[in-house]
This record gives structure tokens, sequence and C-alpha cells, in this order.
């Protein structure tokens, strides 16, 4: 199978920092690829660099077997790829719909200027909840006053709801209850079934086994190895995490 996204020799360096080292990396179509690696190992800027957060120094990046330049979020953005952060960039004060349109707001033509079509954009955020089985009895409630999991759900269907075909999670369960972790567990295997790839940087290695279809380790800038899930154990992996290409030896 051809890769939906191949990264190539990809170099980043923050002053003295070399964070990327020449990683190359891989992701195949409708796959949860789940990225391991220790502080400092390289996975965040990995994903800095793909969704343009941070555009690489060195490397190729192809999608769908072109290359492609990703300088910029709105390059990612406009190839299909979204990224939700651990900080979900949510805006408190306004309901579900408000952020999920947030930016990118359904608007009416208006008699002197163009407004918020709020009854569209009520409906067309009660339907994507539902196509991903999320559950929030009242989507006017402000979203301070939802739990964590129910935040992490709603950063997740904003980056769904415009055509997205790639989503990154950065730490998707990180200081989750168990129950609210299940739910968001359960919605990252919903968008695989519907047809969507998803990249997701974890520390659990008990959530990348029990979810991830393949799993990537990095060390000192640079993917190491990359194993079906099936195909390889929390043991082989904790070795590559601690000793990097050592541990093949």
């Amino acid at each position: 199978m051809t890769p939906l996204i191949e990264l190539r020799g990809i170099k980043k360096r923050y002053g003295g920092v070399q964070a990327l080292a020449g990683a190359d990396f891989d992701v195949f179509p409708r796959e949860i690829h789940a990225l391991v690696g220790d502080n400092a190992a390289g996975k965040s800027s990995l994903i800095k660099a793909l969704s343009g957060a941070a555009p690489a120094d060195e490397g190729v990046i192809r999608f769908e077997g072109r290359e492609v330049s990703i300088r910029e979020p709105r390059h990612a953005k406009a190839l299909g790829i979204e990224t939700v952060y651990q900080d979900l960039a949510l805006a408190d004060n306004l309901d579900i719909p408000a952020n999920i349109f947030l930016g990118r707001e359904i608007l009416c033509k208006g008699l002197l200027a163009p407004f918020m079509d709020l009854r569209r954009m009520n409906d067309e955020a009660a339907k994507l909840l539902g196509r991903l089985k999320i559950r929030i009895p009242d989507l006017r409630q402000n979203v301070r006053t939802l739990s964590g999991g129910q935040r992490q759900c709603v950063g997740i269907a904003r980056a769904v709801y415009f055509n997205a075909r790639v989503i990154i999670l950065d730490e998707p369960t990180a200081a989750l209850g168990v129950e609210e972790t299940r739910k968001v567990l359960e919605l990252v295997k919903e968008m695989r079934d519907q047809g969507l790839t998803v990249v997701m940087i974890s520390h659990n290695l008990a959530h990348v086994f029990d979810l991830a279809d393949r799993v990537s380790v990095m060390k000192t800038g640079s993917v190491v190895v990359s194993r079906p899930v099936r195909e390889t154990s929390r043991d082989e992996i904790l070795r590559y995490i601690v000793m990097g290409r050592e541990a093949a030896a």
C-alpha cells in the first residue's frame, strides 16, 4: 500500500538544539498511527513540521505520492491535515457550535453586511456530534462548563468538520479520568472507522496497544523503528524508547 503521507530527511533546529535529525515517517490511509518516545525525542517537532506550525528546515514531504510544501498551517489544512493540540485553543465563553466554527463561521447575506447563520451552525454541529457519537445534551452551554473529555471531543469534532482527511492528536488523553479517557479513545476509533487517518502522540503504551494499528518510536530527533502493533510488544517498544536503534542489536 502506498503511504498517504511520507516525510523524508526532516530536519529542524531551534538555535543550538537539533530537534529533528533527518527523521523519516510514513502514514498509511485509514490507520491510527501512534508516535511515542521520551520527552524531547522530537515528536512534537515532527507533527509541527507536518502541520505547518513550525516548518522543517530541510527534508521532503509527500502527500498521496506528490511532493508538497507545508510552510504554514493553512497549507496543511488545504491538504486536509488538521491538528488538535493539548491546549485545544477553545473559547471558554462561547458555546459548542461557536467553537466548532470559530474563525470559519457560516454566514448569511444581510441587507447591509453578512451575519452569522446561528441556526445552521447549531444544526451542523448537532449532525457532526451525532455522526461521531459524541453525546453532549446541551450544545448551547459554554465550553467552560464541559468536562475535560467533552472539551477534547469538541476540539476533535472541530478538526473533523472541515473536510479533514488526517487528524493529528497531541496527547489526547492527558490529564483525563478513566471514563473520559474511554470516551475519547472510542471517538478516535470511530474516526478511523469513518475513513479518517489519525496520527496520535501518546506516552501511554496501554492506549497505544489497545488503539493503534501502527507505532513509531522517536529518539534524539529520528524515527528509530516503526512496527504494526500486532507484530511487536510493549517490551520491544520500551527497549526502543530507552535504547534507540541499539535495541535492534
